[in-house]
């Protein structure tokens, strides 16, 4: 039982340890999670008019919690209504916490209620537009012989094996040559197997063979121009290059190279517990939203094709 005079500030600090030691949560994670608590803090402090202890937390009301949403809708940087939502479960997960592991539950949290928010469905490229962003890189003006094969193994790489940015990256020297399976680890540190195809590991070597840096084995497989590690703003960067120049939309970004692997998957007849496997989802209802992109697709090429419509 923690101490009813510990700060509000000691109080967000220890969750935010749970969440790092216990839970362990990424860093990107923890560090939205320590922004919305000290904007939430600070909202309290303002409002009553002075710091706020640990039993001053368990004496919040729903209007308080309510009214620091309404000023997070309509300050100079207003959220979107996904970003309330997100705000208020990380609001619960922290007061979660302090009803748990310190004895102060919050009661009136439970009569807030949180914006509706219209269901959002993947959105990947088609086999066509993801082989041609795969071979556009090797006509990339911008780019030497040696970064257009290491864009070609990052973009081959996402796609062949469902990764995300960060995961793609996260691989060392020490990871290649790619052996049949990659263990990945993902969102809260939970890992899984992916399965690596040769033409995923003959991008790869392709970028081996020609990238100029000497790299230990702990060091980032896939570097920069100057020799540090890639970063994701690079990546992002190169594909909206490449999508401008092959016409594609805006919904053509890294990632949906991740929401492709899965919707062709599912279109070639794997089974959703095998997908939701390989992307590492926690709960099989993030991987059925596959299966409402594959059913669109069936109507569009049905309302396109039936000689009646």
């Amino acid at each position: 039982m923690a101490d009813p005079q510990l700060s509000a500030d000691g109080a967000l600090t220890a969750w935010l340890e749970h969440l790092a030691h216990e839970r362990r949560l990424a860093a990107n994670t923890l560090e939205a999670y320590g922004r919305i608590g000290r904007l939430y803090l600070a909202f309290l402090e303002r409002h009553r008019g002075g710091p706020q202890r640990l039993a001053d937390l368990g004496t919040v009301t729903a209007a308080e919690v309510r009214g620091h949403l309404a000023e997070r809708r309509s300050g100079d940087h207003p959220l979107a209504a996904r970003s309330i939502s997100q705000t208020l479960s990380a609001i619960r997960a922290f007061h979660g916490f302090l009803d748990r592991r310190c004895g102060t539950p919050a009661p009136q949290l439970a009569l807030v209620r949180g914006p509706r928010i219209k269901a959002s469905l993947p959105r990947p490229v088609s086999e066509d537009q993801a082989r041609g962003l795969l071979q556009e890189t090797d006509t990339d003006p911008d780019a030497e012989a040696w970064e257009a094969a290491r864009d070609r193994a990052v973009l081959t790489l996402l796609y062949g094996c469902g990764l995300r940015i960060s995961e793609g990256l996260s691989l060392s020297r020490s990871d290649a040559p790619l052996p049949e399976t990659l263990r990945i680890t993902g969102k809260g540190g939970k890992t899984r197997l992916a399965p690596v195809l040769p033409a995923v590991r003959e991008a790869v070597d392709g970028y081996l063979a020609l990238q100029p840096f000497p790299l230990a084995p702990a060091d980032a497989l896939f570097r920069a121009r100057r020799g540090g590690p890639l970063t994701p703003r690079h990546v992002q960067a190169m594909v909206q290059r490449l999508r401008g120049r092959l016409g594609l939309p805006a919904t053509a970004t890294p990632h949906a190279l991740r929401h492709s692997f899965a919707t062709h998957l599912l279109g070639a007849g794997a089974d959703l517990r095998s997908i939701q496997e390989l992307l590492g989802h926690a709960s099989l209802s993030t991987t059925q939203k596959y299966t409402a992109v594959d059913a669109q697709r069936l109507l569009d090429a049905y309302s396109g094709a039936h000689p009646r419509r």
